[in-house]
C-alpha cells in the first residue's frame, strides 16, 4: 500500500511540474508574439492597408461607424507601422484623434510636431493642415472622429518629408 501511495505521489508531484512548465512556456510564446506583433492585443481589427499616395510607410483603416444622414459622422480605427504617417490634408469640420496604442506624432501646420501617447485626445480645427503618425520607434494605434460629414470628409496633400516628419519645430 505504501508503495502504491510513493507513487502515486511521485507521479502527482511530476504532473503538476509538468504542467507548470507547460503553462510557463505558453506565456512566454504569448509574450513573445504580442512583443512582435502588437497588433495581436488590438481591441480592433488592423483593417485595410492604406492607399500609398495617402501615406507613407502601412497604415492601416478600419471603419467602425459607417457616416449615415442621421449621425453625419464617421469614426474608424487607424493602425500605423513604426515610422508610418499620413500626408499633409484637411477635414472640413475637424478632426478627433483618440490614441488608444503606441506613441505617434501629430502636427499642425505652423506648429512644432507634437508628441502623442496612449490616452491623448487631440482636437484638430476645421480646415487646418496637418498630419498624424507613429514615431521612429514604436507603432501608433488611433481612433479617428469626423464630424459634420455633411461638409465633406478628407482632402489629401502632398506627402510630409522626412525633413518635416524627424523636425522639433
Amino acid at each position: 500500500m505504501r508503495t502504491i501511495m510513493r507513487t502515486t505521489m511521485t507521479f502527482a508531484v511530476a504532473l503538476i511540474l509538468l504542467l507548470g512548465q507547460a503553462c510557463n512556456t505558453k506565456k512566454e510564446k504569448k509574450q513573445e508574439n504580442m512583443a512582435s506583433n502588437p497588433s495581436e492585443e488590438a481591441i480592433f481589427p488592423k483593417g485595410e492597408l492604406g492607399l500609398a499616395k495617402n501615406f507613407t510607410g502601412n497604415a492601416y483603416n478600419y471603419g467602425l461607424v459607417a457616416n449615415d444622414s442621421i449621425y453625419n459622422t464617421l469614426v474608424g480605427n487607424v493602425y500605423f507601422e513604426k515610422s508610418a504617417r499620413s500626408n499633409w490634408h484637411l477635414h472640413p469640420s475637424g478632426q478627433i484623434l483618440i490614441v488608444l496604442d503606441g506613441e505617434g506624432y501629430h502636427q499642425l501646420e505652423g506648429q512644432p510636431r507634437q508628441l502623442m501617447k496612449k490616452g491623448d485626445v487631440i482636437k484638430v480645427p476645421a480646415n487646418t493642415r496637418h498630419w498624424h503618425g507613429a514615431t521612429e520607434n514604436k507603432s501608433l494605434t488611433q481612433m479617428y472622429i469626423l464630424p459634420k460629414t455633411e461638409n465633406g470628409f478628407v482632402t489629401w496633400l502632398e506627402p510630409v518629408t522626412d525633413e518635416q516628419y524627424t523636425s522639433k519645430n
